[in-house]
């Protein structure tokens, strides 16, 4: 098992060069600092500690500043355990976007959008009644009961709150593990709104095998490029010019 935190950014597509069209979901990770290492003999299970996004000193607890302290680092917003993690981690040890590799099959951890207070049609995808005039049923949430038990029956669709909920998608796909610029491509979409907090880990019900796709990147050209480009050009042409002088006089 291993896993990193980072943040989501939104959406975009990219292209394999076998031509397919694969949409993408980008997401940040800076480096994690291993905030605690825990094993069966000191705390029953092996896990580690992942912390990530720094807080003021001023802003953050005693005891979560000394946490801090023996990773030597600052203290961190975000705390997540990852259980049986693959390596041999030592606390203060930074985790990247290289932890995975592109075709990586894993599941990312997010809490949902927050829709407050929904009705059975919104929430639970119900079919409302006809909207004519003479009906008297139009988004209500159905029968709530029967004549024999008298009640409301347990697990009955009815309206409250909605979102804001910890969701897993499971069997995702890495695309591309990009360190210089510290982000991770994940195929579909994940939970979660834009700069949510999510959780990438190894997929726990994984049987695909693996199968790294290529995609195609897009260099852009920049004034600065063809400036470089035009001075290399006149610089050859001189070269030449020189050397069929020199071949002449001889």
């Amino acid at each position: 098992m291993k896993g990193i935190l980072g943040r989501k950014v939104g959406m975009t597509q990219v292209f394999s060069k076998d031509g397919k069209l694969i949409p993408v979901t980008v997401v940040s990770v800076e480096p994690n600092v291993v905030m605690q290492v825990k094993t069966v003999e000191t705390d029953g299970y092996n896990a580690i500690q992942l912390g990530v996004v720094d807080k003021k000193e001023k802003n953050a607890s005693r005891a979560s500043v000394g946490h801090a302290k023996k990773a030597n680092t600052t203290p961190k917003r975000f705390l997540k355990e990852i259980r049986d993690c693959e390596g041999n981690y030592q606390v203060g040890d930074k985790i990247s976007a290289d932890v995975f590799e592109v075709g990586d099959i894993v599941d990312v951890t997010g809490t949902t959008k927050g829709k407050g207070f929904a009705g059975t049609i919104k929430r639970h995808g119900q079919s409302r009644g006809p909207m004519a005039h003479g009906s008297h049923y139009h988004r209500g949430p159905g029968s709530l009961g029967t004549m024999l038990p008298k009640r409301v029956l347990k697990g009955k669709n009815l309206p409250g709150h909605m979102g804001c909920e910890t969701v897993t998608i499971q069997n995702l796909e890495i695309i591309e593990a990009n360190t210089n610029e510290n982000y991770i491509l994940v195929s579909g979409n994940i939970p979660g709104a834009k700069n949510a907090l999510v959780l990438i880990k190894s997929a726990v019900k994984n049987s695909r095998k693996k199968n790294p796709k290529e995609i195609i990147s897009y260099e852009e050209e920049t004034v600065v490029d063809e400036v470089v480009e035009e001075s290399a050009e006149a610089a050859v042409e001189e070269t030449v010019e020189t050397t069929e002088e020199k071949t002449t006089e001889e």
